[in-house]
């Protein structure tokens, strides 16, 4: 098995941008005429809490889908929410996230993202196979927020594939994301022959992690989040930093599989 494309999360991973979403769901529902979060609410809406244990985190993960966290946040408040509701809150929130990005002077992209990315995209996935690794993102995110991030941190050219919010109906830990990530790159790519076990995930939080697993892939956490230990439990490989990564050795571990799973064909 050799490792053929690595799918990054969004929110978490690649910019550091809780305070700004925290911020403005908080202004839509005083707009809506509704009681902002709790902090119960915050910290499930950002998939953040010390305090919980790793399974309950991963049950009260509700960040990796916007329209699923605002639909949530209003039926607590006995609000119907409609598809269509639900589509013109999100419109409006992308659009006071823009806004709120173009009085950054510079995007909060966490330390180790662009390096990573290089590294990716600079190696082959095996002396048998010279084609470059293939770079994904999968995320709850809508895909104009994405957008607008990748494109202001030239950042976006790198993703061969992007799968949004807008692009599945559920939210992580289901797996659909990532499953969905691996046939479009096979679409692109189809000498790729891509195999949801031949990508690594990167991830923050529990209900990330658990959709990577349950797509049957491998999964990197990174301790933007989440403690350390609490990833480690869990994940392939942990790191506090991006930068602490070193993606020679992940793909030995991917190669050395590969023996052994030839071996015991053998």
């Amino acid at each position: 098995m050799s490792l053929k494309a690595v799918l990054f999360d969004f929110n978490g991973v690649i910019i550091k941008d809780e305070s700004i979403h925290l911020q403005l769901i908080d202004e839509i529902l005083v707009e809506e005429n509704l009681q902002p979060q709790k902090m119960s609410e915050r910290q499930a809406s950002l998939g953040r809490s010390d305090v919980f244990s790793f399974r309950d985190a991963t049950a009260n993960d509700n960040s990796f889908g916007e329209r699923t966290c605002f639909q949530e946040l209003l039926a607590s408040r006995g609000r119907v929410a409609t598809e269509e509701y639900l589509t013109q809150l999100l419109n409006r929130k992308a659009q006071a996230y823009a806004l709120e990005l173009e009085k950054l002077e510079k995007l909060p992209i966490y330390p180790g993202v662009e390096d990573l990315i290089y590294q990716v995209r600079s190696r082959s996935i095996s002396e048998r196979d010279s084609q470059n690794l293939k770079i994904g993102l999968v995320s709850g995110a809508i895909r104009k927020e994405i957008e607008l991030v990748l494109n202001r941190a030239k950042l976006a050219e790198y993703f061969q594939v992007i799968v949004s919010g807008d692009d599945i109906t559920t939210s992580k830990p289901k797996p659909d994301g990532y499953l969905l990530a691996v046939e479009r790159l096979n679409q692109k790519y189809p000498e790729l022959n891509l195999q949801p076990q031949e990508c690594l995930a990167i991830e923050d939080t529990p209900a990330g992690i658990q959709a990577a697993k349950r797509a049957n892939m491998q999964v990197v956490g990174v301790a933007n989040t989440y403690p350390f230990h609490m990833l480690q439990r869990c994940c392939n490989w942990t790191v506090d930093y991006l930068t602490d990564l070193e993606l020679e050795r992940v793909q030995e571990v991917y190669s050395q599989k590969e023996s052994q799973s030839t071996v015991s064909e053998c």
